[in-house]
């Protein structure tokens, strides 16, 4: 089995490559956190987590899942391993990851990061990279995430961690991450200019956690079902979707874009 949380794409299409290779079913966070989120291992099945970084933390809708999750018989023995996706670096994501999992009896025998096309454009240092770095960093995600199938999630292998964790990764993750995650992940942010809005509701189609709801304009429900993904933004085909005014002049990415 394989969990996996995606807003803009790059994790899910990781994802999607391990359960091709591994035959192993997908679920999809948000959809479990609907329901009991209990599951039962099937002899020798792997349990896969796959997640993007925000703020050099797992998304909150990640710790939620895991918090909430079942697994029977015990994790005990089963192989488990995890995939995160980042722009730049991870920080400790997986470590947190890591001790999320532990009092589920999940132990991560092997994890690995995977550099991504960069999608959060919302601090006045962070923008989409050009299409050229896209390409190289997509170029370099599909070799990394190939050997790591090939070589160490198919073969069980044990103690195998390819984390770019970034120079200071305790002052990222637990100062500057816990500041991002508690304060600014938030839909208050979002507008849409409705002169320029087409009416085609992707917006709200795209949206992971159903946080959009959609009549003439897209309209945030303020719920804290947010987690700041950016899909809304960076699928709207017309840019009339801001976060606040620093996106107005901002790129837009998604896995597939170009």
């Amino acid at each position: 089995m394989i969990f996996y949380f995606s807003g803009t794409g790059n994790t899910r299409w990781a994802a999607e490559q391990l359960a091709a290779a591994t035959q192993e079913k997908l679920y999809f966070i948000p959809d479990e956190l609907k329901t009991a989120c209990e599951y039962t291992l099937e002899h020798d099945e792997r349990i896969g987590v796959c997640f993007p970084v925000h703020g050099w933390q797992p998304p909150r809708i990640v710790r939620e899942f895991i918090r909430k999750l079942t697994i029977r018989p015990t994790a005990d023995h089963h192989y488990a391993y995890c995939v995160c996706t980042c722009g730049d670096s991870t920080g400790l994501a997986v470590k947190m990851l890591s001790e999320e999992l532990q009092p589920k009896g999940i132990v991560l025998q092997s994890c690995l990061s995977l550099v991504m096309p960069e999608s959060y454009v919302c601090l006045p240092f962070m923008y989409t990279d050009t299409p050229k770095r896209e390409q190289e960093k997509i170029a370099q995600a599909q070799q990394d995430l190939s050997l790591y199938i090939n070589k160490v999630v198919k073969n069980r292998v044990s103690g195998y961690q390819q984390l770019t964790l970034g120079l200071t990764p305790w002052t990222f993750s637990h100062v500057i991450g816990a500041y991002f995650n508690r304060f600014m992940i938030t839909d208050r942010k979002f507008t849409v200019d409705a002169d320029v809005c087409i009416h085609c509701g992707k917006c709200a189609k795209v949206c992971p956690v159903s946080d959009i709801e959609f009549s003439e304009t897209p309209k945030w429900k303020n719920d804290s079902s947010c987690t700041c993904c950016l899909s809304c933004y960076h699928h709207c085909p017309v840019h009339a979707i801001n976060y606040g005014p620093i996106t107005r002049k901002r790129g837009q990415y998604y896995f597939g874009h170009r």
